[in-house]
């Protein structure tokens, strides 16, 4: 499928790996040129070239802190025209409830709630004026349901699907749409940490806990970033323009909800 958007400019946070590269390629494939971000330069840069040379489109690098105010300004000083957002920033460590204090939850909302906002306060204007825009966000299935360890992500990627939902409505009619992606477990450096982290608090092997992982998703197997990047493409597409405002999950089905 043509998903009309070659010859775009996105600007795919925090891409370098995982989930983001996975949007980036894809988009990437749909022939939009690029602005890749990251904090690792070596990363960066071989992902940058291996984009480059199998799909033929320009790529622009900047390594930076996106949530950072010095970060973000320099990633919107290269990006400043993009007609494409993808959202994306690491998430807060796992733990327990009681072990968190105020410090803990600013640096949480500051990564998965306030970049995400400042980034497309910076470039809705731009897109609303031109009359084509798109934005997703990369959140978390848990705005859905709940992963008990992961207090601080639940919280603030939470008030990020709440600022979504208000603004999405106020921009669709200038052609702009705004929509969330909530994966669930896919192959990425995130889940790895996870895994390694209930090893370390009960002693039982990595292996056996993605085993046990993965036995709970209905496909039984984990997610891969390429599948995930795709739906970030056809939301950014041109045939995407009645979706707003949306939480799309994709989880292989795990997250038990009717709606």
């Amino acid at each position: 499928m043509d998903l009309g958007i070659a010859g775009k400019t996105a600007l795919v946070c925090a891409s370098s790996k995982g989930l983001g590269r996975g949007c980036a390629e894809a988009l990437a494939e749909a022939g939009c040129n690029l602005v890749m971000n990251a904090r690792g330069a070596e990363a960066l840069e071989e992902t940058a070239a291996a984009i480059r040379a199998t799909y033929g489109v320009e790529v622009t690098t900047v390594v930076a802190d996106i949530v950072s105010e010095d970060g973000r300004a320099q990633v919107l000083e290269v990006a400043r025209g993009a007609d494409i957002l993808v959202t994306n920033a690491g998430g807060p460590p796992p733990g327990h409830w009681s072990d968190w204090d105020r410090t803990d939850f600013l640096k949480a909302l500051d990564g998965n709630m306030l970049t995400p906002i400042a980034l497309m306060q910076a470039l809705l204007p731009g897109m609303m004026e031109r009359g084509w825009g798109r934005v997703v966000n990369i959140t978390s299935r848990s705005v859905k349901a709940p992963i008990l360890q992961l207090g601080l992500s639940n919280s603030a990627r939470a008030g990020l699907t709440g600022f979504v939902a208000g603004t999405s409505r106020q921009v669709a009619e200038k052609g702009v749409t705004i929509n969330n992606l909530l994966p669930g477990v896919h192959e990425t450096d995130r889940i790895v940490q996870m895994d390694r982290h209930e090893s370390e608090k009960t002693g039982r092997p990595i292996p056996e806990i993605s085993a046990e992982r993965a036995a709970g998703i209905p496909t039984r197997e984990y997610g891969q970033a390429a599948d995930f990047g795709r739906m970030c493409a056809y939301l950014c597409s041109v045939h995407a323009r009645f979706i707003v405002g949306q939480n799309i999950v994709l989880d292989g089905g795990e997250t038990l909800a009717t709606i």
